[in-house]
């Protein structure tokens, strides 16, 4: 028998509340994904993972010390405080129509996700 192994993968319930969040949230503030929606993916994803890890979607795109402690801290759970108050994100989930790097998006499926982000 093999040992159980570690995935680096979200749970498809992480994941999907994720993907519905990052959709919702793009409408709501008129931002858009990245024209390449493998960089919104591996983001999304990453959110659900530390969601499922640590109870909150903090940012994936940054290092921690101690990421319990910034998930209590609350400024780098997704939205984070840049983005809330000016519209920055450093992940380029949430990109602003001026944006040298902005797609048209503002949705992505599950198996879009999920096919990229097995990948890795």
């Amino acid at each position: 028998m093999n040992p159980p192994t570690e995935t680096n993968q979200a749970t498809d319930k992480s994941l999907e509340a994720m993907r519905y969040f990052s959709e919702t949230y793009a409408k709501r503030t008129g931002t858009y994904f990245c024209s390449d929606l493998g960089v919104t993916a591996v983001v999304i994803e990453g959110l659900a993972k530390h969601k499922d890890d640590l109870g909150a979607p903090l940012c994936p795109c940054r290092h921690y010390e101690d990421k319990e402690a910034e998930v209590r801290a609350t400024y780098w759970n997704c939205p984070c405080v840049p983005m809330r108050e000016r519209k920055e994100c450093h992940c380029m989930l949430f990109l602003t129509p001026d944006n040298p790097f902005v797609g048209t998006e503002q949705d992505i499926s599950f198996d879009q996700i999920r096919e990229t982000t097995s990948q890795y």
